[in-house]
């Protein structure tokens, strides 16, 4: 196949199409201490100033030899621009929410999106961060920006207890919530690309089933994310904290290429039921491996999802503040001691 750049190996693991070894990455948050203090650009300045925000993104590629440059480091970027409440949080905690506008159901109807969306204070941070990013690295290294999808935009603006209330008391309101989620990431992504992210990863774990019930994902949410894959003129990925196996066949009939999982998912099986289909992404725990564990456990875990067929090899969530830099150096060696152990390096 010949020598493939980092993006080249990246896009076409994506689509499903043949590849020397797969890619390692991280396609949810790499912002760490660690990094952090090497780079110069820290919390929570990294999460507000797009070029502290480039500066770090890129660290995670240059300083830990992650294969793609990904950004931002929160969950709260569309949050905060609907209208929710958002403390910024520390140099090892990220910005959380403080407060929701939809206290009651007839609140949702109140929500309206911002007339000039790609001019708020965070969308616009995040597209002047694309511009030095991608000035900074070229056209040869994947660009992955992440942000929430129409479910998590929803719970943000209702608050947990009215989420989970609501979609059984009035799917109408949090459909009506979810729709508004579905309109900011289309015109936001595709804002995202037009300024040189290769890749969106949607993070929708309200969506899976240790929050949404699994009964009603088929009904309420895959017309929306249908909907939604169909206006994005990138890559699409999606990422689905827990255990999403009870969802992972409507997953692959929703136009995401690509689906983030964590450790709760089992790869091998999987790949089994859907690898075909869409690229799987993932799954070495973060919090437990990544975090705590030795670098030899942590290189055995990792080798194991390679041979369970992963398409991308990657923490299974966002990478924890605290973690070590050698332990991700060893995840990132771990993929080529794979292929050079197997004769095919």
């Amino acid at each position: 196949m010949g020598d493939m750049t980092l993006k080249e190996r990246f896009v076409r693991s994506v689509k499903g199409e043949e590849v020397d070894k797969v890619p390692v990455c991280s396609v949810t948050q790499t912002g760490t201490v660690d990094l952090m203090e090497l780079s110069g650009a820290s919390w929570p300045k990294a999460n507000y100033d797009p070029g502290q925000m480039a500066t770090l993104a890129i660290a995670g590629h240059e300083i830990a030899g992650l294969e793609a440059v990904r950004y931002p480091f929160c969950t709260t970027v569309i949050a905060e621009t609907l209208g929710c409440v958002i403390e910024e949080g520390s140099f090892d905690t990220q910005p959380y929410q403080l407060d929701f506008p939809c206290k009651k159901k007839e609140d949702a109807g109140k929500i309206s999106i911002p007339e000039k969306l790609l001019e708020s204070r965070r969308i616009n941070t995040m597209l002047e961060a694309t511009d030095i990013i991608r000035q900074k690295i070229g056209d040869d290294i994947p660009l992955v920006a992440g942000m929430i999808g129409p479910a998590a935009t929803a719970f943000y603006l209702a608050g947990a207890n009215n989420y989970l209330r609501w979609c059984i008391t009035d799917p109408d309101e949090l459909m009506e919530l979810m729709r508004i989620g579905e309109s900011v990431c289309a015109e936001y992504a595709n804002a995202l690309y037009e300024r040189g992210a290769d890749a969106v990863i949607i993070i929708d774990s309200e969506a899976g089933p240790d929050i949404f019930p699994p009964p009603m994902f088929e009904s309420m949410i895959l017309p929306v994310y249908k909907s939604l894959t169909a206006k994005l003129k990138g890559l699409k990925l999606l990422h689905m904290c827990g255990d999403a196996t009870a969802i992972l066949e409507p997953i692959a009939e929703s136009g995401f290429q690509g689906v983030s999982i964590e450790e709760k998912v089992d790869v091998a099986y999987a790949s089994q039921l859907i690898g075909d289909r869409v690229c799987l992404i993932g799954n070495v725990s973060p919090s437990e491996t990544l975090l705590h564990k030795s670098r030899e456990v942590i290189r055995r875990e990792a080798k194991q999802c390679i041979d369970d067929g992963i398409g991308i090899l990657a923490p299974g969530c966002g990478i924890a503040p605290r973690t070590p830099l050698e332990h991700l150096k060893a995840f990132v060696a771990a993929r080529d001691e794979y292929y050079q152990e197997k004769g095919l390096l």
